[in-house]
């Protein structure tokens, strides 16, 4: 347990998602008070907060709301010490849609934050970037100084909320970091991310049906994505710095396929469908991260290597099938 967290009063924004609910549980055990900022439904669905020990969701203060009510938003943040926004609709094909209501969230969500955040006077203020921000690597490893292209309306939303982020530092010298991690995945990701949803076929069917598999990506196991959110937060002298959060190894999502299906060990057929690419000007074919910031400000490096998490992962799922309906996502 670090001491830094003892009795720290913490807000998480989009506690209720992936990384989010992974987050929550870690402060926790860490000895931090957890305010839970969900998206309000009308079944008080606290997401995947819901696979949280008992005794980690009974210490929890949770709120329902959504981002784009500043008034929400202040409420929430209110008394608290540090906020790690992780809040946001994070689905690019769901934006294609919805750019609109993608846009508002992500945007004026983050804006609400930056405010409600200046106002408390927060110690430090944790924004959850995306390497989506960089479309299509013209420069590797990407470093933080690579050019942003917006080539969803998803990525251009999280750009704009970065510069936001950015600007309240120089305008206002709003103590914030920038967290742009690359692919996190592990336990209770969404079948609508690659890596879950081929495990899933893997597991129950004959066929795995995948979008371009000639892409590349760089995969962080989800706890070194929550190690480096503490270190972010607590690592003094770093306010208005943008950093990066991946391995540095880049990896075909065919070969992530390969990996899996070797790893389940079922005769499976892999099927490419057209439905399941992006538009071609969309498409982002290549991310690899240098981590070299990470490295040098953080002090973090990922433990855990993509076999490793594979096997983690596929477990969990195998475990949680019940979670998992294959074919039902849209988005």
């Amino acid at each position: 347990m670090n001491p830094f967290w003892r009795e720290k009063k913490v807000l998480v924004t989009g506690a209720g998602g992936f990384i989010g609910s992974h987050l929550v549980e870690r402060l926790t055990l860490e000895g931090a008070q957890v305010r839970a900022f969900v998206r309000y439904n009308s079944r008080a669905d606290t997401g995947l907060l819901q696979l949280a020990p008992p005794e980690i969701r009974a210490s929890l203060e949770i709120i329902g709301g959504d981002l784009r009510d500043e008034h929400a938003v202040r409420k929430a943040v209110e008394g608290c010490q540090v906020v790690l926004h992780l809040g946001a609709l994070i689905s690019i094909p769901y934006s294609y849609y919805h750019p609109v209501e993608v846009t508002q969230t992500n945007v004026i969500g983050t804006l609400n934050v930056l405010n409600a955040c200046r106002e408390a006077g927060v110690e430090r203020l944790v924004h959850t970037s995306t390497s989506e921000v960089y479309g299509t690597a013209q420069q590797v490893p990407i470093r933080e100084e690579h050019p942003l292209q917006g080539q969803s309306p998803y990525s251009a939303s999280k750009i704009g909320a970065d510069k936001l982020a950015e600007s309240f530092y120089c305008a206002f010298g709003l103590p914030v970091v920038i967290l742009r991690p690359f692919n996190t995945y592990g336990p209770r990701q969404s079948a609508r991310a690659v890596i879950p949803a081929v495990i899933t076929q893997a597991l129950t069917q004959p066929v795995i049906r995948v979008g371009n598999v000639h892409t590349t990506r760089d995969f962080t196991f989800i706890h070194d994505t929550v190690n480096a959110f503490l270190l972010a937060a607590q690592t003094p002298g770093i306010e208005g710095k943008t950093i990066h959060l991946g391995t540095g190894v880049e990896i075909r999502i065919a070969d992530v396929v390969e990996k899996i299906v070797s790893k389940v060990n079922r005769p499976v057929e892999i099927q490419v469908e057209e439905q399941r690419l992006r538009p071609e000007a969309s498409e982002v074919y290549r991310l690899v991260s240098d981590n070299t910031q990470a490295r040098q400000v953080l002090g973090w490096a990922p433990q855990t290597t993509l076999d490793q998490g594979l096997e983690k992962t596929i477990e969990w799922i195998r475990q949680h099938l019940e979670r998992y309906r294959v074919g039902v996502y849209e988005f």
